[in-house]
């Protein structure tokens, strides 16, 4: 009846097994019949939904490669252009260094990534091409959303829109942007190729928003505009959105409102060195939230690890959350939240959703925030494909 059976597991706070057949949940009930199928023993362990990593840059990470000093300071401008330039001065393969960050992703749990992907003037389509050729060769172990995305500029810098097209007919997506005011100087004409890029090739939009304070919340607000003049909710993600974490209560309150109204999501990993977006806030207005992990040890910052249950644990922190029920919160934003961001259809713990499992210690979701213990078995379609915190599939 069943390919696999998860013996014992904790589901909620009920111990009980999970049948496994054509890479889906077929029955969740206690002392299911295991003939002909394989039996992962879980000793009570706690099964979770996939993690799912919502908002990364697989292009960019310095894995395994020769240490590179970082001497640049915080100013974003400074850091993109260092970025652009160092990609080709140490060699940096995005096939090679984004495969070894999606095994890392893997071995802690992630069953999908959304990764913005640098398309410019430079470097042209190489990233893309890079980042493409690891989620076709990991295509049966990990879902991997690529979005389009101008750090360098997109009005600014000629020609990088017939590259964002041109990504997105070989397959990017999303349609992604940044800082329409601060980097591009021009939020209408910047805003209207992304918005006009979504519609002519049917895409969702990913943007990044760094822009703070004033600046930010109007830059928001025509994105808004935009959203609602084109039918696009539901479609629409706002990454990082430091405006929203103003010292302005009944301000913020009523854009929060806006933005539920509106249908768009919000993107935070909850840095400690910026304003963020009020979580607790955010969610009881109604947005969909999701988080990521955003640069990993890259030519940005040494930091990051890959895993979204500590990610989990940094949100909550960063919140100031301390109740069980909040930290759960914090959790379905790194699993439900970036489902619904991507549009991951039958995903979770019912019968019926695809078997896109992790299996840990801990009697409950909060315990597993908390101690962030190692995943003991990680199922992607069903097929064991992490056990005892280690991928079982191998990165170059």
């Amino acid at each position: 009846m069943f390919d696999l059976v998860l013996s014992n597991v904790r589901v909620d706070k009920t111990i009980t097994d999970v049948g496994i057949s054509n890479g889906r949940i077929a029955a969740i009930a206690p002392g299911l019949d295991r003939t002909g199928a394989a039996v992962e023993e879980c000793d009570s362990a706690l099964l979770l939904p996939g993690l799912v990593e919502a908002h990364t840059h697989l292009d960019k990470t310095l894995l395994g490669m020769d240490w590179v000093e970082n001497k640049l300071g915080p100013e974003i401008r400074e850091k993109i252009d260092n970025e652009r330039q160092m990609k080709r001065v140490i060699g940096l393969d995005a096939a090679r260094q984004s495969a070894r960050q999606v095994v890392m992703s893997i071995a802690k749990g992630s069953t999908a990534i959304r990764s913005h992907v640098d398309i410019d003037t430079e470097n042209g389509l190489a990233d893309f091409e890079g980042v493409s050729a690891t989620r076709n060769r990991y295509s049966d172990v990990i879902d991997i959303d690529i979005v389009a995305f101008p750090q360098s500029g997109l009005v600014s810098r000629k020609g990088t829109a017939e590259l964002m097209e041109e990504a997105l007919r070989q397959g990017a997506d999303v349609v992604g942007g940044l800082d329409p005011c601060s980097i591009d100087h021009d939020p209408k004409g910047h805003l209207d190729l992304v918005f006009d890029l979504a519609v002519k090739h049917a895409k969702p939009i990913d943007i990044h928003l760094h822009e703070p304070g004033e600046l930010g919340m109007f830059t928001f607000r025509m994105i808004l505009e935009r959203t609602r003049a084109h039918g696009l909710s539901g479609k629409v993600t706002v990454s990082h959105a430091f405006a929203l974490g103003a010292n302005d209560y009944l301000g913020i309150s009523r854009l929060l409102d806006e933005i539920a109204a509106a249908g768009v999501a919000l993107m935070s990993t909850g840095p400690s060195m910026v304003p963020v977006p009020p979580l607790i806030r955010a969610l009881d207005a109604g947005i969909t939230v999701c988080s990521g992990t955003d640069g990993m040890r890259d030519l940005w910052a040494p930091f990051g690890n890959a895993d979204m249950l500590e990610r989990a644990q940094i949100l909550s922190q960063r919140n100031n959350l301390s109740q069980d029920i909040e930290i759960e919160r914090a959790f379905d934003v790194c699993t439900y939240g970036g489902a619904k961001v991507m549009g991951l259809v039958d995903y979770g713990l019912t019968v019926g959703a695809f078997a896109d499992l992790v299996v840990v210690a801990g009697r409950n979701v909060t315990e597993a925030v908390v101690t962030l213990p190692p995943r003991k078995l990680v199922l992607k379609r069903g097929r064991v494909v992490a056990r005892d915190g280690k991928a079982l599939v191998e990165a170059p």
